[in-house]
């Protein structure tokens, strides 16, 4: 078996013009943030050109007072939560996070948490299109939202192409500098998702926007057009940024390595995964080698090489054994969570609004500050199209 971590996975993507897709409204942008508002900027500016709902999910340094505060004085419509005013079960407990709870190799960000809570809410509310959104990202072209809900008619997931800083783990990101090929993918920073991805979640894991396209077995069909801009950050700046990416990189890597393979999750056995961790481990230890005896700058050059034997040293401590409980534990929360989902629709018939989701998931108005402005579920807007087009 050729197991082994791949430059590239565009091959699993179909890659659309933007002059060749149809176009459709968008009902929501969902930006989980933890800057302060100012970074806010970029995402009000395009709900406004675009008319867009804004749903700004808060923790750390935002709140959502100051969130909706940038929203009201720009015109648009938001409700922005602060997150850690909420109950944590409000998003279920995942069998994955009982796996790494106790271990190196628990995540302590919220992000898929916030993420899941805006896949719950736009079931709740009847949304049929939203696009995620990071704080860190620019949408150069808003139109291009547009064009992505349009696709979603065909592809459950639509990511945006990003042409700014490459959106890598600490591992690809040294591969590229020292001089060798490191392609990009699509993820969950500009993600237009459609209502038959709502089934999907992103478990707490880096690369968890990777796990986020598949559908338990295979990956959904996704494809990528537009453009966003993924402003520049040092991914090398502290080594533990990159110990804690080793094992959602290393998972995601293997796993999508299967499928540029045309091979699927069956074949991700023990054997597999002993012979792809090898593999990783040899890429690490070349790479340290490259930079190494690249002509980098002294100073990076350690940084570099720090955050690569950081990453090295959290590979040692994964075992075929641990990628195979996760994945098994991550296919139960897949099943769990389509559960959730279904009877969501089922118990609020389709969704009536966002004043009627957030009542519906019991989130205190202290943890609320929104625009007040009417928010319309797709059907109301629609019906509002049909007579205003009648009066003419």
């Amino acid at each position: 078996m050729n197991a082994r971590q791949h430059k590239s996975h565009q091959d699993l993507l179909a890659h659309i013009d933007v002059a060749d897709a149809p176009g459709a409204a968008m009902d929501a942008i969902v930006v989980p943030t933890g800057r302060p508002a100012a970074y806010l900027r970029q995402a009000i500016a395009v709900a406004k050109e675009r008319d867009v709902f804004l749903l700004l999910l808060c923790s750390l340094r935002s709140t959502a007072s100051a969130a909706a505060l940038e929203a009201k004085n720009a015109g648009v419509r938001a409700l922005a939560i602060d997150t850690d005013l909420l109950n944590p079960g409000l998003v279920p407990t995942f069998a994955t996070d009982q796996i790494l709870r106790f271990t190196r190799f628990r995540r302590q960000t919220d992000t898929s948490y916030k993420r899941n809570l805006g896949l719950l809410i736009a079931v709740l509310a009847g949304w049929k299109r939203i696009l995620f959104l990071d704080d860190d990202i620019e949408l150069p072209n808003p139109e291009d939202l547009g064009v992505a809900a349009g696709l979603l008619d065909e592809y459950p997931v639509v990511g945006l192409a990003n042409e700014g800083m490459p959106d890598n783990s600490v591992v690809c990101h040294a591969i590229r500098d020292a001089g060798q090929k490191q392609d990009t993918f699509i993820g969950g920073g500009a993600l237009a998702v459609g209502e038959a991805a709502f089934s999907s979640f992103f478990p707490n894991i880096y690369n968890e926007d990777w796990f986020f396209l598949l559908d338990g077995m295979k990956l959904r069909p996704s494809a990528t057009t537009g453009m966003a801009i993924q402003k520049p950050y040092d991914p090398y700046r502290d080594a533990r940024r990159a110990r804690g990416e080793e094992l959602g990189d290393t998972l995601a890597e293997g796993v999508f390595g299967l499928f540029d393979n045309h091979l699927g999750l069956a074949q991700a056995t023990k054997a597999y995964w002993r012979e792809f961790l090898n593999d990783r481990r040899r890429i690490i230890r070349e790479t340290i080698k490259l930079v190494q005896a690249s002509p980098i700058e002294a100073a990076q050059q350690a940084r570099m090489v720090d955050a690569l034997k950081a990453a090295v040293g959290r590979s040692e401590l994964i075992t075929p054994e641990l990628c195979l409980r996760y994945l098994r534990a991550w296919q139960q929360d897949c099943v769990h969570w389509r559960q959730r989902i279904t009877d969501l629709r089922r118990d609020h018939h389709g969704g009536s609004g966002v004043a009627h989701a957030v009542e519906a998931l019991g989130i205190p108005l202290e943890a609320q500050a929104g625009v007040d402005v009417p928010v319309s579920t797709p059907v109301e807007r629609q019906a509002d199209l049909r007579r205003s087009a009648a009066r003419v």
